[in-house]
């Protein structure tokens, strides 16, 4: 069973545990002893069950059990002994066990909440909430089946629970990205004449799709915005107006390691561009590659929208067929529309593959054997020819297909959909297999053999008490944006993450101004062809490490691209001292 199995195992026995208990001490109180042995018969496997389940996850690392063993344990512990005692004390009437029946479930309640509402890592707060809430709701279940419990109980449970949120909403000891910025906004450094213009004017739109109006926010009055291409040498000027989205705007070059005065994050290279405001950015074309950009302000919904388009440049003026696919979902509707060119047989083609929304999207290329060429806009050494296989591009990632153009035609799918195709075509691409690109293309020797700096980026899910309002946040080590310490690194050191992913969603994980390379997942190195990424998915369990050179000074986003998560807490920053 995988890592992720066993967290969705693991809150499901976590579930059944205090419904056995509880049910059980409400069967008692009605003096039901069948039905009470054998709910709490049931809580007592579902129980063991959870122990099981924890064993197996701190098998797989201590960032999966860490308050299910500090925290969820002892409660568990206590739930069976109290429970255990309660029925050996009741041979004839089941009634006065009602109670440690009840204290039972409500253990078995906490010890699940810690895991739900707090998570990682283990916390005196979240044992003391634990503890108070389960002595609280025991003696109030003592006064309702009609006994008095004593005012020292509700006492300590009162201060055990006071202290515990006290605790929980204790100022957050993390210095935030703006503070690098309180003195005003990066300078832009000179690149040179600009040789490609370009003018993006952001406004609400109404556009067509599928013969339908759909309203938008658009670059230019399209989506996606106009395509901006560039070949290596050549340096660009992007001037941003905005016309009428209210919240403002922003350019994000995704994947393109500008400058971070290019960057485009409100707040930390620059401010948001508001209504009858512009921006111009200028930045080298030296990277070739399949790049995007999109708005940086409101950006869940601002891409959403669609405010965002294509960035391409090329190491020489395009030959044979060279076509941008960037997926999106723009209310509902896929885009983009299916699409038909025809490539002479013997033609090279290439397909850009971009993923412009928040989750993965699988790709198939039916009718021709291709190679994966690129990945993220870095070439991958040694990429072999493969056939009937899909390849799975996470949010904000980029596939460069290739092949020669066969003579019959060729069709590409996404998610069993055909997008784009050389003729009349049609196949069953779901059940194929997925490329893996960890084991794809010839290796390499890893370039380092130390490392300066090491973090740990423990994803999972939690209550954020540290605003006006609390909220249920994405986190990263137990904190939420804008809580979360930053990452401080000096020029030139070779850093290291290890992103654990605890929750039972999928993260896409972005770092801004740099790619890493991808070392292992799950323990097991990278054996294929050296991956440089910008966005690659972190699944529920799984366990990446990747690394890079610090060699971007400035300040940086590093955050989950399923845009909502990151809206949600889960960004932080990267910072050089």
């Amino acid at each position: 069973m995988s890592t992720g199995s066993l967290l969705a195992a693991d809150l499901v026995v976590g579930v059944l545990a205090p419904a056995g208990w509880l049910g059980g001490g409400a069967a008692a109180a009605a003096g039901r002893r069948p039905i009470a042995l054998a709910l709490a018969a049931f809580g007592l496997l579902a129980t063991l069950g959870r122990a099981a389940t924890v064993t197996a996850l701190a098998g797989a690392g201590w960032w999966f059990a860490a308050e299910k063993v500090l925290i969820a344990a002892p409660l568990s512990l206590a739930a069976v002994v109290v429970a255990g005692q309660g029925l050996v004390r009741a041979p004839v009437d089941i009634r006065p066990a009602a109670l440690p029946l009840l204290f039972a479930g409500y253990a078995e309640a906490s010890a699940l909440l810690v895991t739900v509402l707090h998570g990682y890592p283990a916390s005196p707060a979240a044992g003391l909430l634990a503890a108070g809430g389960t002595a609280a709701a025991t003696a109030l279940s003592r006064r309702v089946l009609g006994a008095n419990p004593s005012r020292a109980t509700f006492l300590v449970a009162a201060v055990a629970m006071l202290a515990g949120i006290g605790l929980a909403v204790a100022p957050a000891d993390a210095t935030g990205a703006t503070t690098a910025h309180q003195h005003g906004y990066p300078a832009a450094a000179p690149v040179g004449e600009p040789t490609r213009r370009f003018t993006l004017t952001a406004a609400t739109a109404t556009v067509r799709v599928a013969g339908r109006p759909v309203a938008a926010w658009a670059f230019n009055g399209q989506v996606p915005g106009p395509e901006l291409t560039a070949t290596v040498g050549d340096v660009l000027e992007v001037t941003l107006r905005n016309t009428d989205i209210a919240r403002g705007v922003t350019l994000h070059w995704h994947g393109y390691d500008v400058p971070t005065d290019q960057d485009g994050v409100p707040g930390v290279t620059q401010a948001a561009v508001l209504p009858g405001q512009e921006f111009v950015y200028r930045f080298r074309a030296d990277q070739p590659g399949t790049y995007w950009y999109h708005t940086h302000e409101a950006s869940d919904v601002g891409v959403r929208m669609g405010l965002y388009g294509v960035l391409v440049v090329r190491p020489t003026p395009a030959t044979g067929v060279d076509v941008t696919v960037p997926v999106h979902t723009l209310a509902g509707h896929s885009l983009p529309e299916p699409r038909t060119e025809p490539a002479k047989p013997g033609e090279p083609v290439r397909l850009r593959l971009l993923n412009t929304d928040s989750t993965t999207h699988r790709y198939a290329l039916a009718g021709t054997a291709f190679r994966v060429a690129a990945i993220d806009g870095a070439d991958l050494a040694g990429p072999g020819s493969i056939v009937d296989t899909a390849v799975l591009v996470p949010a904000g990632g980029r596939y460069d297909l290739v092949f020669t153009a066969p003579a019959a035609p060729v069709g590409l799918f996404v998610d069993g959909r055909l997008v784009y195709s050389t003729g009349p075509v049609s196949a069953a691409t779901l059940d194929w297999p997925v490329l893996d690109p960890l084991a794809y293309g010839s290796a390499a020797q890893v370039p380092w053999s130390r490392f300066d700096k090491t973090f740990t980026l423990v994803l999972d899910r939690g209550l954020d008490l540290h605003g006006l309002l609390p909220r249920y946040a994405h986190t990263v080590n137990g904190a939420a944006d804008p809580d979360i310490p930053p990452e401080v690194v000096q020029d030139g050191d070779i850093v290291r993450f290890t992103i654990v992913n605890r929750s039972t969603v999928v993260h896409p994980w972005h770092l801004h101004g740099h790619h890493v390379l991808v070392l292992s997942r799950d323990g097991r190195r990278a054996t294929g062809s050296p991956l440089w990424l910008d966005s690659f998915d972190v699944r529920p369990g799984e366990v990446w490490e990747v690394a890079f050179v610090a060699d971007n000074p400035g300040v940086w986003a590093n955050h989950c691209h399923n845009l909502a998560h990151a809206q949600a807490g889960m960004m932080l920053h990267l910072m050089y001292a």
